[in-house]
């Protein structure tokens, strides 16, 4: 089990938009796993490579216990309907604000096998991949937000971190508490 901390808003690696994946290899697949291992020590259910500090397009998803599913290079090919609901963030720890996505989605990725294939999400699964999609992008939950909103999750933000530095999450074990993307 390889647990990475994770990086916090404030990170440049977060505003960086992740590069294709050239070759799924074994140190790909392992990326994978320990994107897993760190998202389910701090109870997460979605995690992007970039909030681990890697730039590349892979991202993993798991909103139930055998529904894991490894994004590689994800591309939303079609969307439906729109839903708003609350959202946070393994990198904005204690912010979360109600956020609209597409309804349904079908995305094309690229399996840790090297096929690419099509997945169909609705309901929580299709909001974390938008969510982890975005990561790949570099753009934060945050940024769906009216600027008045914005601004006032950034105030509490200030408040939560006033006295910390950097901008680095070390995830020591399993946290408890409710599931965020």
């Amino acid at each position: 089990m390889t647990i990475r901390p994770i990086h916090l808003l404030g990170s440049p690696a977060l505003r960086e938009r992740a590069v294709e994946i050239e070759q799924v290899d074994d140190e790909l697949r392992q990326l994978a796993r320990d994107l897993f291992d760190t998202m389910h020590a701090d109870n997460g259910i979605g995690l992007a490579a970039n909030q681990v500090g890697i730039a590349r397009r892979v991202a993993v998803v798991q909103t139930e216990e055998e529904d894991a599913l490894v994004l590689i290079d994800p591309v939303i090919l079609e969307r439906e309907g729109q839903v708003k609901g609350e959202e946070g963030c393994l990198s904005i720890p204690d912010i979360f604000a109600d956020v609209e996505r597409s309804a349904r989605i079908v995305v094309e990725i690229t399996t840790v096998g090297n096929e690419r294939v099509r997945v169909e999400a609705t309901d929580l699964r299709s909001r974390v991949i938008q969510h982890e999609i975005d990561h790949l992008e570099g753009v934060l939950f945050l940024d769906h937000l009216s600027p008045l909103k914005r601004r006032m999750l950034m105030k509490k933000w200030k408040k939560l971190r006033k006295g910390t530095k950097g901008h680095i999450k070390e995830v020591a074990r399993p946290a408890t508490g409710t599931p965020v993307f």
